[in-house]
Formats: C-alpha cells, sequence, structure tokens
C-alpha cells in the first residue's frame, strides 16, 4: 500500500467506527504556549482531554503533521543517519474523550492492523508491551485478542514510580496514564531484541502504534486520582507503518521518501538514495515547506531560528555533495506532487513557500562569505595551532556558519578546533534558552469552572452576569476583599476576551457598594476571564454584578479592527493573492498588521492600498455577519486568520459585499462608514518575507493629519518658504548641501595627501624595517586609507600607523606591506593601539581601521609602535 492508501484506510476506519474525522492542524499549536511546535496528534485536542472544551462528538480520527526539531522533543541532529527519524512526520490516531477505553482501543488497534480487509498484517509478526501493573491491558491481550503470552511484554518503573516507558504522561502534573505499545518484527537478518531486553536498541524489533490511557491525574504533590472520565489518546507514525506495508526496513524507502530522493538526487546531481546528505535533504524540505505554509518564517528566534538552522542543515549537506547553487526551494514541486492532495495548503501556498526557501537560501551564501572573513581575521590572529572554542561558537551563532565547516577549514591549514570550549558555550546558550523559555506549566493550577462563559458583547455593552468563579493568584477563593487583584469568571459577560489579534476589553463591575475595576479580560477554554482589581466592597461567589464595558475604547477598537480587514483585503488586490495574514494587533489607539510579501510595498502602492480602504469607508456599506460551519465559510471565500482557533461554529465576517470576507469572532462597526479615516503611519520589514503596516484610523487619524499639518508649516518657516512651496525648497537646500560635501571632501584629501608625501620622510628603521606613526590632522576615515595606500607605495616595504584625532575622538589605520605580513599583521597592532586610547579596531593582516576617545593617551600611543614592532622581528 502506498502512503497515502495507508492514510486514507485508517481514515476510513475509524469513520466507519463512529469518530469523526478531524483535520491536521497547523504546526503552530494555537491552543498551547508550552510547545514550540505541534509534535503528537493529541495537541490539538489537549484542552478536551483536560476538560475546558467541550466538543459536538466524542470520538475522532486525525492524520496530524508533526514536527520534532526543537525544544524537548528535537530529533534534529539524529535526522538522515537513522533509519526512523525525521523532523517530519505525520501521526495517524485515535481518540475518545470520556467515551470508549481501553478494551476498545486495543480492539481498534489489532483489527486495523491485521485484519485483511485493512492492513492485514500477519499477527505472528506482532508483539505488544503494556505497563507492569496494568493488568487489565494485559488481560484483554492475552484473553480477549489472543496474543500468547510470550509476546505480552510487562514494562516497568526505572528509578521511581510511574517512571516507565509505558507510562505516559502530559507534564510534571496532569493526566497521565499507562500505555500499550504494539511493535512489528522486521526479521531475523536485522540486529536487535525484543522491548524490555538488552537488545532493545536494535532495529528488529520497532514500536508501530502507541495507545495511551488517560486514567489519572497527577497533582502537583505527586498523588494520583482517578479521572471521572477516563480517556484514550493513540498514535502511529505513517512514515513507520509505510515501511511495514511497503516491507522495507528503512523509512527512507517508502513510495514518498522515493520520490523525494529522486528529485533532491537529480537536483543535486547524486545517485546515491542511501547517501546520508541526500536523505537530510529529503527530510528536511517536509518540515521547511510545512512550517512556512503555517505561517513560520526564519528568524534569530524562537520557531523561526529553528526553521533557519533545518534550512541551512539543508543546504549545507547540499554543500557535501558538491552542489553550491542555490537548489533547496526547487524542491518544494516535488513535495506538493506528493502531499498536496492530502494538504492542499502547500499547492496554494507553493508560490511563497519557493519564494521564501529561496530568499533564505540566497542569505544564506552572503552569510557563509562573512563567517568566513571572521574566519580568516581570527586565523590571521592565531597563537597556536589551536581555533578557540567561543570563535567557533560565534561563527555558527551568528553568522550560521557550520561547524563542520570551520573544521574542514582548520584540517586544510593544519589546526584544530577547541571543541570543549565550544561545547562548553552551546551548553550556556542552552542554559540561557530554558531559562528564558516558557515551556512549562502546571495544569493543576488551571481554572477550572463548569459550563462556558457565554457572550453578550456583540450586541450589548452592559449586562448583568452571575460569579461563578473568583480566583487570588491563581488558587480558587470564595472572596474578592477591597484592594485584591484577582480573577472573576461570569456566566455571561459582554466583555470581549482577548483573540484573534483583538485585545480584551476593559471597564468596570459594579453592583450596589461594589466597584471593580477591570483591566482586561482573556480567555481559558469557553470561559472568559475577567482581570479584576476591587477599588470598593467585595465579591462574592455566587453573587451578581453589571458588567460594563468602557465604550469608548471598544468603539475605538472596533474601528481599527474593522480597517484591517479592509487592509488586508487590499493589501491582496494591490501586491497580490500570496499576501496572507500573519499576525496583528488591534486595540484602541492604533492598528498593527503583519502580512507575508517579498519585497518593501511601494509608496505608490501603499498610497493606493490607503485609498482603496478609505473608498470602502466611504461607500458605507452594512457589515454583516453569518454564523456556521467551517466547510460552508470556507466555501463563501472566508479567509482564516493565522495562528487563530476555530471551533465548530464560526463566524464570518462580510464587509463590502464580497470585498472583504474572513473568519472573525472580533467586535466590529456597523457599516463602514463608521471607520471614519484610515491613515497609514508605517511600513517595513519584521523578518525575511513578511512585513507590517501600522495605522490609525477616526479621530487619530485626523490627529495625525493635523500633526502631519502643522510639520509642514513649521519646516517652510525654518526654511523661509510657503508651505506648497516647500519639496522645491528642500530639494535645492540639498543640492547645495551635497555640492559642499563634494567640496570639503576633495580639500581633506587634498591636504591628506600632501601630509602624505611629507610624511614618508618620518619613517624610522626598526631591526631594519621602517616603521612610520603619526597624526594628519583635517583627514577623515577615508582620506586616511588614501593616505595609508601612497604610504605603502613610497616606502616600498614597512609598517604604517595613522591618526586622525577630531574634536572627541580619534581614527586609526594601521597598514603592512604584504612583504611583512607574515610576522607583523595589522589587525594585532590595531588592537593594541586601539586599546590605548580607550576604543578597538581590527581588520587584515595588512589593513586594519579602528578608533578610540582617549585623545591624551594618543602620543604615548603612537610612539609605543616602535617598539611593537622592535618586539616581533
Amino acid at each position: 500500500m502506498k502512503s497515502a492508501e495507508i492514510r486514507e484506510a485508517f481514515l476510513k476506519y475509524f469513520e466507519s467506527k463512529h469518530h469523526t474525522i478531524v483535520p491536521s492542524s497547523s504546526l503552530v499549536p494555537g491552543n498551547d504556549p508550552t510547545l514550540m511546535f505541534t509534535n503528537a496528534g493529541m495537541v490539538q485536542f489537549k484542552d478536551t482531554f483536560l476538560g475546558n472544551e467541550q466538543r459536538n462528538y466524542t470520538r475522532a480520527v486525525s492524520s496530524q503533521r508533526c514536527v520534532r526539531a526543537g525544544g524537548k522533543h528535537n530529533d534534529l541532529e539524529n535526522v538522515g543517519y537513522t533509519a526512523r527519524h525525521h523532523t517530519f512526520f505525520e501521526m495517524l490516531g485515535n481518540f475518545s474523550f470520556g467515551d470508549y477505553f481501553k478494551r476498545d482501543a486495543i480492539l481498534f488497534a489489532w483489527e486495523f492492523l491485521t485484519s485483511k480487509e485493512w492492513l492485514g498484517i500477519d499477527s505472528q509478526r506482532l508483539m505488544v508491551t503494556v505497563y507492569a501493573e496494568d493488568d487489565e491491558a494485559y488481560g484483554i491481550w492475552e484473553k480477549e485478542v489472543g496474543v500468547p503470552t510470550d509476546r505480552i511484554v510487562r514494562i516497568g518503573d526505572k528509578g521511581e514510580k510511574y517512571k516507565s516507558d509505558n507510562f505516559w504522561q502530559m507534564g510534571d502534573t496532569g493526566p497521565c496514564g499507562p500505555c500499550t505499545e504494539i511493535f512489528y518484527d522486521h526479521g531475523e537478518e536485522i540486529w536487535g531484541g525484543p522491548p524490555g531486553s538488552p537488545e532493545e536498541d536494535g532495529d528488529r524489533f520497532i514500536e508501530i502504534w502507541n495507545v495511551v490511557f488517560m486514567q489519572y491525574e497527577r497533582t502537583a504533590s505527586g498523588e494520583m486520582h482517578e479521572l471521572p472520565k477516563p480517556s484514550v489518546d493513540t498514535g502511529m507514525g505513517l512514515e513507520r507503518i509505510a515501511a511495514v506495508m511497503q516491507d522495507v526496513h528503512s523509512n527512507y524507502e517508502i513510495d514518498l521518501f522515493r520520490a523525494l530522493l529522486t528529485a533532491a538526487g537529480d537536483i543535486v546531481g547524486c545517485a546515491d538514495h542511501d547517501n546520508k546528505s541526500l536523505r537530510v535533504i529529503a527530510d528536511h524540505i517536509r518540515s521547511c515547506a510545512f512550517l512556512v505554509s503555517d505561517g513560520v518564517i526564519p528568524n534569530n528566534e524562537g520557531r523561526g531560528y529553528v526553521l533557519r538552522r533545518i534550512i541551512r542543515r539543508a543546504i549545507r549537506h547540499g554543500h557535501k555533495l558538491g552542489h553550491t547553487q542555490t537548489f533547496f526551494y526547487r524542491l518544494v514541486d516535488a513535495l506538493v506532487r506528493e502531499m498536496g492532495d492530502a494538504y492542499p495548503e502547500l499547492r496554494e501556498k507553493q508560490g511563497e513557500i519557493e519564494r521564501i526557501l529561496q530568499k533564505e537560501e540566497e542569505q544564506f551564501e552572503k552569510t557563509l562569505d562573512k563567517g568566513l572573513a571572521v574566519l580568516e581575521d581570527a586565523l590571521a590572529g592565531l597563537d597556536g595551532n589551536i581555533i578557540p572554542g567561543n570563535v567557533v561558537f560565534t561563527l555558527y551563532d551568528t553568522y550560521g556558519f557550520p561547524t563542520d565547516l570551520t573544521n574542514d577549514i582548520a584540517r586544510e591549514r593544519g589546526l584544530e578546533l577547541d571543541l570543549s570550549g565550544y561545547e562548553q558555550a552551546m551548553a550556556e546558550q542552552r542554559e540561557r534558552a530554558r531559562s528564558a523559555g516558557k515551556f512549562k506549566v502546571d495544569y493543576t493550577g488551571n481554572i477550572a469552572v463548569d459550563g462556558k462563559t457565554e457572550f453578550l458583547g456583540y450586541s450589548a455593552t452592559e449586562a448583568e452576569g452571575h460569579i461563578v468563579g473568583l480566583y487570588h493568584e491563581g488558587q480558587p477563593v470564595e472572596k474578592l476583599e477591597q484592594d485584591q487583584k484577582g480573577i472573576v469568571v461570569l456566566d455571561k459577560t459582554p466583555f470581549y476576551a482577548e483573540s484573534g489579534g483583538q485585545v480584551g476589553d476593559s471597564g468596570l463591575l459594579v453592583a450596589e457598594d461594589k466597584r471593580v475595576e477591570v483591566s482586561d479580560c482573556t480567555k481559558h477554554g469557553d470561559l472568559h476571564l475577567h482581570h479584576v482589581k476591587v477599588l470598593a466592597g467585595s465579591l462574592q461567589k455566587g453573587g451578581s454584578v453589571q458588567a460594563r464595558v468602557d465604550r469608548g475604547v471598544r468603539h475605538a477598537t472596533a474601528l481599527n479592527h474593522s480597517a484591517t480587514h479592509l487592509l488586508h483585503a487590499a493589501l491582496r488586490k494591490v501586491l497580490g493573492s500570496h499576501v496572507t495574514q500573519k499576525g496583528s494587533l488591534v486595540d484602541s489607539e492604533r492598528l498593527r498588521f503583519d502580512f507575508s510579501h517579498f519585497e518593501a510595498v511601494s509608496a505608490e502602492q501603499l498610497r493606493e492600498v490607503e485609498r482603496m480602504v478609505n473608498a470602502q469607508v466611504r461607500l458605507n456599506s452594512e457589515v454583516q455577519t453569518l454564523e456556521t460551519d467551517i466547510e460552508t465559510a470556507r466555501a463563501e471565500g472566508a479567509m482564516a486568520l493565522f495562528g487563530e482557533k476555530y471551533g465548530d461554529t464560526v463566524r464570518v465576517l462580510f464587509m463590502g459585499g464580497d470585498f472583504s470576507v474572513e473568519l472573525c469572532g472580533g467586535t466590529h462597526v456597523k457599516r463602514t462608514g463608521d471607520i471614519g479615516l484610515m491613515r497609514i503611519v508605517s511600513e517595513g520589514g519584521i523578518a525575511a518575507g513578511q512585513r507590517r503596516i501600522e495605522a490609525v484610523t477616526g479621530e487619530k487619524a485626523l490627529d495625525l493629519i493635523d500633526s502631519v499639518q502643522q510639520q509642514v508649516i513649521d519646516a517652510a518657516a525654518l526654511v523661509k518658504a510657503k508651505p506648497e512651496n516647500l519639496a522645491a525648497k528642500l530639494e535645492s537646500l540639498v543640492s547645495s548641501s551635497r555640492k559642499m560635501e563634494k567640496e570639503v571632501a576633495q580639500l581633506k584629501a587634498k591636504l591628506a595627501s600632501g601630509a602624505g608625501g611629507d610624511l614618508s620622510a618620518q619613517a624610522k628603521d626598526v631591526a631594519g624595517v621602517k616603521v612610520l606613526a603619526a597624526s594628519v590632522d583635517g583627514a577623515d576615515a577615508k582620506s586616511l586609507r588614501d593616505v595609508a595606500d601612497q604610504l605603502k607605495n613610497k616606502l616600498g616595504s614597512g609598517v604604517i600607523l595613522l591618526a586622525a584625532p577630531g574634536e572627541e575622538k580619534v581614527a586609526l589605520i594601521a597598514a603592512v606591506t604584504k612583504d611583512l605580513c607574515g610576522k607583523l599583521k595589522a589587525g594585532d597592532l590595531m588592537r593594541e593601539i586601539a586599546a590605548q586610547v580607550g576604543g578597538k579596531g581590527g581588520g587584515r593582516p595588512d589593513m586594519a581601521q579602528g578608533g578610540g576617545t582617549d585623545l591624551d593617551a594618543l602620543p604615548a600611543a603612537l610612539a609605543s609602535v616602535e617598539a611593537w614592532v622592535a618586539e616581533r622581528v
């Protein structure tokens, strides 16, 4: 069976068992800040398992795209070198939310694997493991399924209670429970032993399916409590089961990888599909393409940094195969052919993915050049034959320069790397990353309130609500006293909870003698959390309050949010359909909109976008909404917002008819004319292939116009011009200024040139080397370099150190003729002299520059040049 056929069969089987087919969620978790990437099928159901979210089904099945290349779950360094490690993989999973449990989960798995109607795997090649104390699961396997006892292995704890390969837990606290795993025997010709044996790390017995029984809730104190609704979470890697069904030992031999390996081999000129570098490239194109399609952009932090690492690792392996031209982005087409049917977003965003990968690849070529220059400087100043670990780390971390490439260059020159120092620097970086990370959460501290908050804010800004939950410092309380801060949960509220880029509402909760300030409102599953400070009186759980939203702030926020929708649509019409939202922030002061685009937006394009938005504002069309299911919404042409999580029922917003159609749960104006006016404040790049626009609306837009107009009036007065003639007057002044700057530069060059002629006679002989150290008054950095070049020609052989003192700092140039670079290096001299004048510098062996701020120390520094040369010749 082909991979696509296995995926389809899995979904169909569980659909026949009354499971709802749920599409794969994004690789960027929308409901879990503790995860860098979606790394398992259960991630999108996490809130459901925790009881924070209710779905209209209790059984689900999915084929979830996953990435394990960053954070705790990181397989990156193993990829390409083992048979089954990948940065990207698909996880087939079936889930029960308080419905069926151990018996059905086990029987479902066994039937799908062994029934001839489905996969038809020989049951004699399967064995299973259970948690050592899980007699129930053991009994089901033995008595109901009929697995011989010699093929059922109990896996016990390692070191302490519940520390077992067959005991799963979501985190240090929270849902957990035993699991049972199914292994496939690849045959005696493959080395390895069954699970639980000393040879279990071999490749003969491979786990293909893991069935987790969420049975307990683990508290912070380590106590285990039975869950009222035990659940099931399973996972089976598509690539692993495809290897079984296609009778191959390595995942890289399955149909999907064969196609990618062939495409990669054709591009880089490698026909050996077992080549590890080729495998790395074939694996990495999957994770990179899917990450980009899910809105991740290469950059220097977080998810973007991991993506950049994967891209550069693939490029480096292309270089190892002798291919130094851009190539990686060309593999996207082959990937789309293989996986575009199952994941249509790949096909829809193919052009965008290719452009981002190509741009990143071209950028990496530049960083390689920079890294080589830094390495050359380090080698020029090397004392001994070992390159320091901090240099190796800086090349890797700052310039993206592969460590093995540094090692290759070192070997060519008979040098070695200080790998222990490099590893220490890497360990320090990892510790900093861990310290700064946000990937830890105590699930028992989660707010737990039955039911959900009914949101009334689409039609009201004031409503009565009953207090169903109070929290102080993360703990449930019965009362909030005056001056205390905390969280209030109401059964219904007009307060909008932050989501979709729109900030939460602020306002008041009032009742009789009670007055409570609401500074923010956020979401927790289906609950609205009001972040409050009690100004007067006290709040009691079970009481009632009048919830009043700050209408002025809400109205200003709605103007900006509605304008964001019009802006998005206008950008797509002006720049192209590749433009998609990558993030937004909407509050009462402004709007910020991040979008995909690969070059700066021109002034003409920005004017056209702004004109188009304001045209829709002037049309004053009614803003319409439709609540429907997600598929109907997509059929209507609705666009989903990046990073937003949608439920079974979605809200579609129509503005200007079909000018803008998007899924959005935010609060908006009633008619487009309510926006009044939108003015763009700024546009700029924030990452490769990603831009940002900031804009204002309504009264803020009018304030901006007034401010700009006043600046024009003030500027015109300064240059003695009328506002309407300001541009022409400024153009004239700039032209005059440039002319004077050019004349000054020419005068400085003549002055410096004359000084250079006089200076050559001041050179002194130090141990057979001509040495010249002098000040050149009136020179700048450029003319100082010109003088140094002239002096090198005049002296023929020698060492030169020139200084150009200014009012507050001094510019320095060091030069060494090529015949002396073997023993005297300009970069070393510059570092020595610059340090003496309170500065720093460096450069090549033949020319270096620097500067300092201690002008009083300059005479002594110049005088020390002769001694510096004498010590080294």
